[in-house]
């Protein structure tokens, strides 16, 4: 037998230590090891801990590691194949109450986002609009949009039949000549202007359209009429 904190001391000692530096090359902290030397195992966090500072310390100093723990063993009576050492029922039951307290947190956090999610679907479009998004509305709720009397009409003069003559002016008689020459049947020409002058020979064969809508000729055959938003009108 021989004395296990003293041998170390002796060799810390001898090679000039200090337990600063044998803490950088040990990787064990100074406390332990003055324990070891002062031979306080209890100090130490477990017998294992004992065991493997024993060995590596004595090796860094170049004594025979398994001899103190050969040495250790049996002065304490230690079996080798000591099993490692348990969390203690304390610590385990903490972490379990902490694992408990996460896990219903996200079951809670589930339950609202599926509330959510289920409120969202079973509402109706109307309350389902988020603030600073603008809500589709149907034809019926728009606003209706005045039309101006003097607005502009979409005006479309057509040949049908066979083709027709037209002398068409903005406006009046003396407005602008828009279009002057035949037109072949089928074809057609459109306007976009408050008012047309129209002046045809062959009012049969013209279709008027306004809007996309077709407009009525005046009765007999007139040859020269106005075409506005409301319709055909004579001259």
């Amino acid at each position: 037998m021989f004395e296990i904190g003293t041998s170390l001391r002796e060799a810390r000692l001898r090679h000039g230590l200090d337990f600063a530096q044998l803490e950088s090359a040990t990787k064990i902290r100074g406390k332990y090891l003055r324990a070891l030397e002062d031979e306080q195992f209890e100090q130490l966090p477990a017998q294992t801990y004992v065991k493997g500072f024993l060995r590596t310390y004595a090796d860094v100093l170049g004594l025979d590691g398994q001899l103190y723990v050969d040495e250790f063993n049996s002065r304490y009576g230690v079996d080798a194949d000591e099993p490692p050492v348990r969390t203690r029922p304390a610590v385990r039951a903490q972490r379990r109450v902490q694992t408990n307290v996460v896990i219903g947190a996200l079951v809670g956090i589930a339950v609202v986002t599926a509330l959510v999610i289920v409120a969202w679907t079973a509402g109706s479009p109307d309350d389902q609009n988020l603030p600073g998004v603008g809500t589709t509305r149907s034809a019926k709720e728009r606003p209706a949009v005045p039309r101006l009397p003097n607005a502009p009409a979409s005006i479309t003069l057509r040949a049908v039949r066979a083709s027709v003559f037209l002398l068409v002016r903005k406006n009046s008689p003396n407005g602008k000549v828009l279009f002057n020459q035949s037109l072949d049947a089928g074809d057609s020409r459109q306007f976009t202007v408050r008012r047309l002058w129209v002046n045809t020979g062959t009012p049969e064969n013209l279709r008027v359209l306004v809007g996309g809508k077709r407009t009525q000729l005046p009765g007999g055959r007139p040859q020269v009429f106005y075409v506005t938003r409301r319709g055909i009108s004579g001259a």
